[in-house]
């Protein structure tokens, strides 16, 4: 007799393009899901998969039953885990890619708050400024900024992300405030590295793309760096506003000129898939969400 758990097995491996990546997902052996789906295919009598060291490929067979079955094991796992989530609480390996500077911006003690309330997850952070691949290094979730490249991977936007001009109320009691775009040429900046003599700012204001000239003596090559050289009063800084929300709200910081900013994309949320996502999971990102107020 067939057995439908089989045919489960079969579309789990299909979708994650792996018997390794979907043992991984199942939390079972690979061994084990690879026996699955051979009798599986002992008891149609074809071949479903042809199998190499590096990837799958279905066989005609293969295509036909994941197209007409896949929908349906989807319809019944969701059904069963719709079931079961409201009394299962969040737990599990998450391994989750974010930009190098993630922890400039996102609290440690958010962290620890946030194990303690979940005890039954652990965390894995892949930091780098590179984009992981998904599938293969086994993340679960990525948070990226800026544009995101067209992909097969299930993306949601947290926030329209710009870049602003802020500086110290200190700064500014000593400077005075810029009235307007051109007056940042007679002020101290605070730039990116790599920058000689004066550095030109590209942004976009009422009436439109403007571009002003900058100078000053204070240069880094982070965005962290830059933000607290302006909270010590060093100058102005054109920075991304989700690293200066916290010290605009603290007073540390001040808008100048709010009317003009540099569009950078936005902060997105990256998932593998879009089903079956584990409730640990689910549960950082809305942490992430409700602690940086993106909303």
């Amino acid at each position: 007799m067939l057995d439908l758990n089989e045919i489960a097995m079969f579309v789990q491996v299909v979708q994650a393009g792996s018997f390794a990546e979907a043992a991984r997902r199942l939390s079972m052996p690979p061994n084990t899901l690879s026996r699955q789906v051979l009798q599986l295919e002992n008891h149609l009598g074809v071949r479903l998969l042809q199998r190499s060291t590096r990837k799958l490929n279905l066989t005609d067979a293969g295509r036909a039953l994941y197209g007409r079955s896949a929908a349906q094991v989807e319809e019944l796992l969701q059904a069963a885990q719709q079931l079961t989530e409201a009394q299962q609480e969040p737990s599990g390996l998450v391994r989750v890619a974010v930009p190098a500077d993630f922890f400039d911006f996102f609290q440690l003690d958010w962290v620890a708050e946030f194990l303690r309330e979940h005890p039954a997850v652990q965390l894995d952070f892949v930091l780098s400024d590179g984009r992981a691949d998904l599938i293969s290094e086994g993340i679960d979730v990525a948070f990226r900024g800026g544009e995101l490249p067209d992909s097969s991977l299930v993306a949601r936007r947290l926030s329209t992300n710009h870049t602003g001009l802020v500086a110290s109320p200190a700064y500014l009691a000593l400077r005075g405030t810029p009235a307007q775009l051109e007056d940042l040429s007679h002020h101290v900046c605070i730039r990116a590295s790599k920058t000689v003599g004066r550095g030109l700012w590209r942004l976009e204001g009422p009436q439109g793309p403007e571009q002003v000239e900058v100078t000053g003596s204070f240069s880094a090559n982070t965005a962290q760096a830059q933000l607290k050289a302006a909270v010590a009063g060093l100058g102005i800084a054109l920075l991304p506003m989700t690293i200066a929300t916290q010290n605009l709200r603290a007073g540390t910081l001040c808008e100048v000129l709010p009317h003009y900013r540099q569009s950078n994309g936005g902060l997105y949320v990256v998932y593998p898939s879009r089903k079956q996502v584990p409730r640990g999971v689910t549960a950082f990102v809305d942490a992430v969400v409700q602690r940086l107020d993106l909303r």
